[in-house]
Order: structure tokens, then sequence, then C-alpha cells
């Protein structure tokens, strides 16, 4: 079986339920169509979740195993974000019971995490299964818990992703996993994202270890759809979990990465380049999942070509949830103050009155981000009666110029 998906986007033809007899049950309440973007994403991280670490991909001494983060953005219950899981999670359960076990919610710290895929210590034999699978449908609480300061959940996070040992050394709970398989899906809102997306998870590796998959219903049907769209699709044969050890690409797929590298890995200034920091690694992930779905002992052409697409939906799907009329109007104030009206530069309490204390403090550390990663603006100190306060100016560069 093809899974290769050149258009992650495409969606089912639109065609209604065909004609039949009428049901003598009373309708189900009404169920639309979940975006095909949001099922692939939901289905592909699953996987990798299921395929556990018995294989990798081989980036010099970096091991790349099939473990992803997924972001689904779309309009609170209108994206049918949830609708898309249902059926993922339909799949999943028939073909590898033993992960439904390992699927759970409710992120709060990096001690609770760790707890959850802890190494055996003493008495405490820990889970025999170290695979973990975390869906929140609630992404904003899980944000909302990474920027307090002593909330060690970013960072063990981070390590997760990078499939590094965890381990925390704290005298109450000093576990440690070392050989941890965490994948996380999260679903949220594009006015969430934006709003609780801060400077420093942006500038710190956290949330570009997450590829943002926006959603759409495609279409409705206020009579109800499949109850399992995915039957007959032959998935469950395919997601026969197992290690594969090390996947190698192809020769043809060898090629196309050259060729796709170089365009990945060029830094692209603002918000948008920030959280596709780690396009390449994403991409690889991606193509390991398909090439293990198919059953391959390697990565093909068709693998990588349908990892690609995918990211570049989601580089697309990341200016979306960040369009202008959201977010960069706020960056656009900040800058046009800073470069003409304020050329000594502002205050951050300067900022918040620029911006009439009507925007969040994330909103505006975000705006902040953007312009300083673009390099249109520098961070510096002023000394005050008190703590220093942060001073923003105009960078010295050719690209602050404009």
């Amino acid at each position: 079986m093809s899974t290769g998906a050149t258009s992650p986007a495409a969606g089912p033809d639109s065609s209604g339920p065909g004609p039949g007899p009428r049901p003598e049950r009373p309708l189900e309440a009404p169920r639309d169509w979940p975006s095909p973007a949001a099922i692939l994403a939901h289905l592909l991280v699953t996987f990798g979740a299921a395929a556990g670490r018995g294989a990798w991909f081989e980036v010099e001494a970096t091991r790349h195993h099939p473990n992803e983060f997924a972001i689904l953005v779309g309009d609170s219950a209108k994206a049918r974000k949830g609708s898309s899981w249902d059926h993922v999670e339909r799949v999943i359960g028939r073909a590898d019971p033993s992960l439904s076990p390992r699927i759970l919610t409710g992120l709060s710290s990096g001690e609770g995490l760790i707890w959850a895929v802890r190494d055996p210590c003493g008495p405490d034999p820990g889970p025999a299964d170290r695979r973990l699978l975390v869906v929140e449908p609630e992404l904003a609480s899980v944000l909302k818990q990474t920027t307090r300061e002593i909330n060690t959940l970013s960072p063990v996070l981070r390590s997760a992703w990078d499939g590094r040992a965890l381990a925390l050394m704290t005298r109450t709970s000093p576990a440690r996993a070392s050989a941890a398989h965490v994948s996380v899906i999260g679903h949220i809102t594009g006015a969430e994202l934006r709003r609780h997306a801060g400077a420093v998870e942006i500038a710190n590796g956290f949330l570009n270890r997450f590829s943002v998959i926006a959603c759409r219903r495609v279409r409705l049907l206020p009579e109800g759809g499949e109850r399992d769209p995915l039957a007959g699709s032959g998935l469950e044969r395919r997601l026969a979990a197992g290690g594969a050890g090390r996947v190698r690409l192809g020769p043809r797929a060898r090629e196309l990465w050259r060729e796709a590298y170089e365009r990945l890995a060029t830094p692209v200034p603002g918000i948008s380049g920030a959280l596709d920091a780690r396009a390449e690694a994403h991409a690889i992930r991606l193509a390991l999942i398909y090439a293990l779905i198919d059953g391959a002992s390697e990565i093909a052409a068709t693998h990588l070509e349908s990892a690609l697409a995918l990211r570049e939906y989601s580089s697309r799907s990341v200016g979306w949830a960040f369009d202008e009329r959201a977010g960069d109007s706020v960056a656009a104030e900040i800058w046009i103050a800073i470069r003409h009206a304020a050329p000594d530069g502002l205050t951050r309490t300067q900022i918040r009155d620029l911006c009439h204390r009507n925007q969040s403090g994330a909103r505006i550390d975000g705006a902040l981000a953007a312009l300083r990663s673009a390099g249109r603006i520098t961070r510096g100190r002023v000394m005050t009666g008190g703590r220093p306060a942060e001073l923003w100016s105009a960078a010295a560069s050719p690209e602050a110029a404009g």
C-alpha cells in the first residue's frame, strides 16, 4: 500500500452519503467530516509512538527515532480535531492494543512525565512499556505551565523529543528515564496559540519541536458521515509496530534529500522562521515513519516526498496561525515606534503603554521575539531607581534598515 501524501491538505470527495433507507432509530448528533490533514498528522504521530525506539535514522552521532510532536490548530470544535483523533485511536487500538494503556493526558510537570516512563529503581519496577503518547485536547493549559519559572515541563519535553535520557536532580522525585519514547499531540485554537506562544517558548526551541498543522473541516454532513472513514484502507495490516534497526535513505531519496536539505536548513526571519527552525529534523522523522508504515527497510523517495509535503503544509500552517491580523500588527506597531519615534529605545513599560495596555504580555513577548529574530531590534538594560529595566532599541545592522 502506498502511504504517500503529496497533498496533505487535499480532502475526500465532496459528495454526501448515498441514498438509502431512512434509519429507524433517531439520528445521532451532527458530525462533520474531520480535516484530512488532522487525520494524517494524528496517524503519523500515533504510529511513530507505537513503533518505539527500535528504529532510527542516524545523522552523525544523533539518532532520530520515530517520536514526533504535533500541534493541531483550528477554530474550537468547528475544526473537528477531536473527531480526527477518534478515528485514528480506533485504528491503532485494533492494530496495537498494547499502546492504548500508554496513551495519556494531563501534562503538568517534568517530574510527572519522567515518572510515567521511569527506569526500574530498587523495588519499583517502573512501567514495562516505555512508550508514551500524550494527547492534550487543551494544549493551552500546557503552554501556561511551561511559562512558570519553577516548572520543569519545557526542558523535559525538549529532551524527550531529542531522545535523550530524562532526569531531574530533585530530593522528592529523583527518577530517571533512560529509554523513554515520548510522542505528543496537542489541540489548540489559533487565538490561544498566539496568546500563549511567548518569547521564551519561541526562543528556547520548545515550540519548534512541534509540527504545526492547520485543521479545517472540509464538508458539512448534518446527518453524520462515515463511522469509520479509515475502514478498508489496509492501515491495520501496516501498523504492526516493531523494531527495524537503523533505516537509511534509498539512492533516489538520498539525491532528493540533498536538494531539500539546504532549503530546509536556510534560516528564515521572524516567528515563522523560529518555529520552523527544526524543519529538516521533522522531515526526516516523518519520512522514517512513512517508511515504517510501509514496512520498508529503507526510506524511499516516495516516503521523503510525502514527508516534505507535510512539512511544507506545516510551514504554511505557522504563517496562517500567526498572520498579521492576529499578531504581526503588534510587532509592526512596536517597530514603527522604535524606528521612527524612539531612537533611544523603549522600555518594556513604554511598549506596554504604546499598546494601550490591551495586549497580553505573551503577545508583546512574541512580537519582540519576532523583531529580534529578524535582526531589527536588540535588547539591552537601562538603570532605574530599582531593578534594571529592559531597553529595546533599533539594531545597527543592515537588517534593521527599511
